[in-house]
């Protein structure tokens, strides 16, 4: 996956991010289905986003982009903010 493809994936899980938000706001997340699927999709954004950081770090430092490769959820999940 090229940095292209990592930032339109992050665009369509932020749109359906931002649809189960707004729809919350309104009635309320009723499902489990449906909060679990917003946990999905913010684990999903994280690890898109640490794939992209990689991805550029690597360029960065002249070393090939395409070795970057997707992290777990633990240890994504795990990292401070």
């Amino acid at each position: 996956m090229d940095d292209k493809e990592i930032l339109g994936r992050i665009h369509d899980l932020v749109g359906e991010e931002q649809r189960l938000r707004d729809r919350h706001q309104r009635t309320g997340l009723t499902e489990d289905e449906e909060r679990d699927r917003l946990e999905r999709l913010e684990v999903a954004l994280d690890q898109c986003w640490d794939l992209l950081r990689q991805r550029r770090a690597r360029q960065e430092f002249g070393e090939n982009p395409d070795d970057a490769e997707v992290r777990s959820v633990a240890e994504v999940e795990g990292y401070r903010q």
